[in-house]
C-alpha cells in the first residue's frame, strides 16, 4: 500500500516512526507550515516535518486543505489509503480520495470522548481506563466507523503528559495492526452505535481546553480537584490565585496530594509550616501542593516555592 501520513505535533511522530520501522511505504507526510515559537519567536519546524526530512520522507505543508494546488499534490502522490493522527479536519475531498479510506488515530475509546482534548478529560472525569481507537474518517468529527480499539489503565498518580506518551505508542502499533488487518482483510469497520448497545446514548465529551477550564474551584471535592491537577498537568496546569490585602499572585499546581479530612476552615485557606508544607482547604479535606509555578517563575517544589515566598495571610481564590 502506499501510504500519505497526515500529523503535526510529537503525538503523531511515535506513529509515523512506526510505520517507518516496519517498513510500510510512506510516500509522503502532510503536516502543517513552519510557524514562529518561543520567546524568541524563531521559526521551527513542526515534529512530524522533522521527522520525515531525517527519514528522507516528502513533506507536504499546505495552508489551505481545499487548495487547488494542494489537492493536485495530493491525487498525483497515488496514495491507497491516508493515516490522520493529530491533524486537522479535513474536507471531504482530502478524505474520500484514497480508495481505502482515511484512517485516524484518535486517544480514547471511541464512542466516549470525541473531540480535541480526551486524554486531559479522562483524567480529569476520574476514568480508570482509557485507550486508543482506529476509525475511517467520515464528514463528522470522530464518529466513523470503528476499526480497531486497544485499551489502556490510567494509574491514580498519572498526569496527562505520561498518559499522552503511553498512549502515543499504543497508537502507534494500533494502527500497524490495523493496517495490516485491512491488507489481509480480518479488520472490518464497525458502526460506533454497536458499541453503544446497553449504555443509553449519553456519550462523554472532550472539547478543546480553554483558559476557564483551567480554573480551580476550592469548593469542590480533594479528589475532583485533584482530578484537574493531573488531567491539565503538565500544560496547560491547574491555575489559581494567591491574594492577600495587598495584592495577588497566579499560580498553577502541577503536582499534588489530595487528603480528607474534617475541618471548619473557608475553602482556598491555606495551611503552611512555612517550610515544606503546603496545603490547601477544599469541600472535604485539603490539597497538599507538592510541585507548582508561580507566574513569571519556574517548575519549583512547595519547599522550594516556601524559601522565597512568605505566604502567611494568603489566601488561594479561583
Amino acid at each position: 500500500m502506499k501510504i500519505v501520513f497526515m500529523g503535526t505535533p510529537p503525538f503523531a511522530v511515535s506513529t509515523l516512526e512506526a510505520l517507518h520501522v516496519n517498513g510500510f511505504n510512506v510516500v509522503a507526510a502532510v503536516t502543517a507550515p513552519d510557524k514562529p515559537a518561543g520567546r524568541g519567536r524563531k521559526i521551527q519546524k513542526p515534529a512530524v516535518k522533522e521527522f520525515a526530512e531525517l527519514n528522507n520522507i516528502p513533506v507536504l505543508q499546505p495552508v489551505n486543505l481545499k487548495d487547488a494546488g494542494f489537492i493536485s499534490s495530493l491525487r498525483a502522490l497515488g496514495g491507497d489509503i491516508f493515516i490522520v493522527v493529530a491533524f486537522r479536519m479535513l474536507p471531504r475531498e482530502v478524505w474520500e480520495m484514497p480508495p481505502l479510506g482515511t484512517v485516524n488515530l484518535h486517544a480514547s475509546l471511541l464512542p466516549d470522548y470525541r473531540g480535541a482534548a480526551p486524554i486531559n478529560h479522562a483524567i480529569i472525569n476520574g476514568e480508570t481506563e482509557t485507550g486508543v481507537t482506529t476509525f475511517l474518517i467520515d464528514e463528522r468529527i470522530d464518529t466513523g466507523n470503528i476499526l480497531l480499539r486497544e485499551t489502556l489503565s490510567i494509574s491514580p498518580s498519572e498526569n496527562a503528559g505520561t498518559l499522552h506518551d503511553r498512549l502515543a505508542k499504543t497508537g502507534a502499533q494500533l494502527v500497524v495492526e490495523t493496517l495490516r488487518g485491512i491488507s489481509d482483510g480480518s479488520v472490518k469497520p464497525q458502526d460506533q452505535a454497536l458499541f453503544m448497545a446497553g449504555r443509553g446514548t449519553e456519550l462523554k465529551a472532550a472539547p478543546k481546553i480553554f483558559p476557564k477550564d483551567c480554573v480551580i474551584d476550592w469548593n469542590s471535592e480533594a479528589a475532583a480537584i485533584n482530578n484537574l491537577v493531573r488531567g491539565l498537568s503538565p500544560l496547560p496546569g491547574a491555575r489559581s490565585v494567591l491574594r492577600n490585602e495587598w495584592g495577588t499572585l497566579s499560580f498553577k499546581i502541577l503536582e499534588c496530594i489530595p487528603k480528607y479530612e474534617n475541618h471548619s476552615l473557608m475553602p482556598g485557606t491555606i495551611v503552611t509550616d512555612e517550610r515544606c508544607c503546603l496545603r490547601i482547604a477544599c469541600k472535604d479535606g485539603f490539597v497538599d501542593v507538592t510541585t507548582l509555578q508561580a507566574e513569571g517563575r519556574n517548575r519549583m517544589s512547595a519547599a522550594e516555592f516556601l524559601k522565597g515566598f512568605r505566604i502567611d495571610g494568603y489566601t488561594a481564590v479561583g
